[in-house]
């Protein structure tokens, strides 16, 4: 079972899931076992309900305009949250996105 749980959210969750696959190999390469996945920002409030829920919820850059009523929620179901670096987004730089879900979770 993943250590912890990694949910990126985008408009339609397509754009991330490169992004997904590159923040995979980069944890593989840290051996660290993380459950990473892309969902659509119109799926946030349902992946929050579910059990487990993400431990970290990390926004595309081109939701960014959602990040005050997603942070409302976030907080009440006790979850860091944080918009992607948009050079990082754009890089499609899967390490340095890593770390940023680390830093919000604590992990290292």
């Amino acid at each position: 079972m993943a250590e912890k749980i990694i949910m990126l959210a985008c408009s339609a969750g397509m754009s991330t899931s490169l992004l997904v696959s590159k923040m995979e190999a980069a944890a593989k390469q840290d051996g660290v076992d993380y459950k990473i996945f892309a969902t659509s920002a119109a799926d946030i409030d349902h992946q929050l309900s579910q059990d487990p829920h993400p431990d970290v919820l990390l926004l595309g850059p081109q939701v960014r305009y959602m990040a005050n009523d997603v942070k409302k929620k976030t907080d009440k179901a006790g979850i860091p949250m944080d918009i992607i670096n948009m050079s990082d987004y754009g890089m499609m730089n899967g390490e340095n996105v890593l770390q940023a879900a680390e830093k919000l979770l604590g992990d290292r």
